[in-house]
């Protein structure tokens, strides 16, 4: 399993159930990847279909595979209502890099009740890569300072 960071780019979310009767829902998003928890801001008031167009980095290390989404009602008085969750496997970022903004199906009790857009990148932690770039750039800059036929006046 390849260790790095992740950023995720929470754009937003269509077609969820509104689990307020009387007035649109205030959702936010609980990002998981495994024991790292953040969360969005509250989308006040903009019900089935919020955005939030936010960022978040986590810490990938070994073992790791999947996001886990849960999208939540905030409620000022009583306990907050679970909309949905989406489960995000990680492998194909890993081998991509990056993934657009993609939409990705939101369950609750094992029924669609609506999408979110996501977008990831990921950056592989390790030495190899940066090392051979420094290299890379002080060869550069030895070829230039001996000369050589770019100097010549030919």
């Amino acid at each position: 399993m390849p260790q790095g960071t992740l950023e995720v780019l929470l754009v937003g979310a269509k077609g969820l159930e509104n689990t307020d009767f009387l007035c649109n829902m205030d959702p936010y998003v609980i990002l998981t990847c495994r024991t790292q928890e953040q969360k969005s801001s509250v989308a006040s008031g903009k019900g089935s279909e919020p955005e939030w167009n936010e960022n978040f980095v986590f810490t990938i290390s070994d073992g790791i595979s999947e996001l886990t989404i849960k999208i939540m009602d905030s409620d000022g008085g009583s306990g907050d209502d679970f909309v949905g969750e989406a489960t995000i496997p990680l492998e194909p970022l890993f081998i991509e890099g990056s993934l657009p903004p993609t939409p990705y199906n939101v369950v609750k009790e094992q029924e669609y009740c609506g999408e979110i857009r996501i977008g990831l990148s990921f950056t592989r932690e390790g030495s190899s890569n940066q090392g051979s770039g420094e290299q890379e750039e002080s060869f550069g800059a030895q070829e230039e300072s001996y000369g050589g036929w770019k100097d010549s006046s030919f």
